[in-house]
């Protein structure tokens, strides 16, 4: 069986090295570039994320990258997000006071400061999957590396179980620190994660090889 062709977006975000190593080692053969048509056409598209949310915003959209995330997700096809790439994701951020910054609105909701005697949050802990999760098959129980001071505290879109979905609705996994955020997100062919699995050891691993059985 051929490799899952998968793109890392290279957009002038922080060192991604590392997560191009590691999706090779779950078996995929991939491909860091910022050319459009490569991350259009590829099996899988990941949209990694170091620093403030503003410049990887500002950065994603040099390269067009809204416009490529948007047109992946209309054709069904998947895109992965990781850390900053999951929050913009979201319509904005209020990081360092500013309330004017926005994001690539696929989900609706805000990104904040989290409510903690101690950020960033860096380092392990444990997260909560829901039932379904494919994601998270086999590692529900082990723990992620983050980095970060913000996070999603509030989802906004319905939940299983609500009277009006008519649609599946997204599978929302949670951490806590200072308070409960949005940990991952699997939204059909739309997942993130505010961990980051590339660094999570053998439970990143198992949860990329999870993604790419996904292409």
């Amino acid at each position: 069986m051929n490799s899952s062709e998968v793109v890392v977006l290279d957009y002038g975000s922080g060192n991604v090295r590392s997560a191009v190593r590691a999706l090779e080692r779950a078996g995929a053969s991939v491909t860091l570039t910022s050319d459009f048509q490569t991350a259009l056409n590829c099996d899988g598209l990941v949209v990694p994320g170091v620093g403030a949310f503003a410049s990887v915003a500002e950065g994603l959209r040099a390269v067009g990258g809204h416009r490529l995330v948007g047109r992946r997700l209309a054709g069904g096809r998947p895109v992965l997000g990781i850390c900053v790439g999951l929050q913009v994701m979201f319509e904005r951020s209020v990081e360092f006071g500013r309330d004017d910054v926005e994001g690539l609105g696929e989900w609706p909701g805000t990104v904040e400061l989290l409510p903690a005697n101690i950020v960033p949050h860096m380092g392990w802990n444990t997260v909560s999957p829901p039932p379904g999760s494919v994601l998270f098959a086999g590692v529900e129980r082990e723990r992620f590396y983050f980095v970060h001071s913000y996070g999603v505290q509030k989802w906004e879109l319905p939940s299983p179980g609500d009277p009006d979905l008519i649609l599946a609705p997204p599978l929302v996994t949670w951490a806590e620190h200072g308070a409960r955020f949005v940990a991952a997100v699997e939204n059909g062919p739309l997942t993130a994660t505010q961990f980051h699995p590339e660094k999570s050891g053998d439970a990143g691993a198992q949860l990329l090889t999870n993604w790419l059985g996904t292409l």
